[in-house]
């Protein structure tokens, strides 16, 4: 069965999400208080309606209290994002994901007991000052203000050593969570290129040159890490 997920605003952040859950499968409600967001993403969503999502009545005539997933994705108007999760929270719906525009915020909609929230605009604004000091990061994901997952291209120094060789925890400090590697296959008389992910690699797995090595550790370890 498809998850059923609601999308509340449309703006250029809701649309983007309602696109890509579309494409992933998924049953979608979108909701816009604007007409014209609404008909722009009639094609991609399940069912598209123009409505104040700020009204206890009308999510409940909509049914979003059945709704696997809400993301209120409203951020600009800080009143109707508080006011909307705390319908959300209300009728029962079990996992709420909530955008943010400022840190006070972020704080007020976890306190109302969104179950994530996410902020756009400082993440991108991380990734940028991130690849101006460490443009060899392909990119990262951050699990907390210190740690990390990022993708780095696999050190020339680690090039054909196996994992266990390149003492990566003891000297960096860090843990390779993953290796994707591309390969060439011929298919029909054509050359088809293919990624394979390792998960957990193994200490005896060797680093091929053109691997994308998965980083688990801190900001500053793995900065430190992509210079070499």
């Amino acid at each position: 069965m498809a998850i059923q997920v609601v999308v509340i605003g449309l703006g250029r952040f809701g649309s983007s999400v309602v696109e890509t859950l579309a494409q992933k499968g998924c049953e979608i409600l979108a909701l816009d208080v604007n007409e014209e967001n609404v008909k722009a993403i009639t094609e991609h969503a399940t069912h598209a309606v123009q409505c104040d999502a700020t009204d206890m009545r009308t999510l409940t005539e909509l049914g979003v209290q059945n709704m696997d997933i809400a993301i209120v994705s409203i951020g600009e108007d800080i009143e109707a994002s508080v006011m909307i999760v705390m319908a959300l929270k209300e009728l029962g719906v079990k996992e709420i994901i909530a955008k943010a525009v400022t840190p006070l915020h972020t704080k007020i909609l976890e306190k109302l007991g969104a179950t994530q929230v996410v902020y756009p605009e400082r993440d991108s604004a991380i990734r940028v000052a991130t690849h101006i000091v460490a443009p060899n990061i392909i990119d990262s994901l951050f699990l907390s203000p210190e740690y990390c997952v990022s993708e780095i291209p696999a050190p020339r120094s680690f090039v054909g050593k196996m994992l266990k060789d390149t003492n990566i925890r003891t000297m960096h400090k860090v843990n390779i969570i993953a290796i994707k590697r591309q390969t060439t296959e011929i298919q029909k008389g054509k050359s088809v290129i293919k990624e394979s992910v390792n998960v957990a690699p193994a200490g005896d797995d060797i680093v091929m040159d053109g691997d994308i090595l998965v980083f688990l550790g801190r900001e500053d370890d793995i900065e430190k890490l992509s210079r070499l």
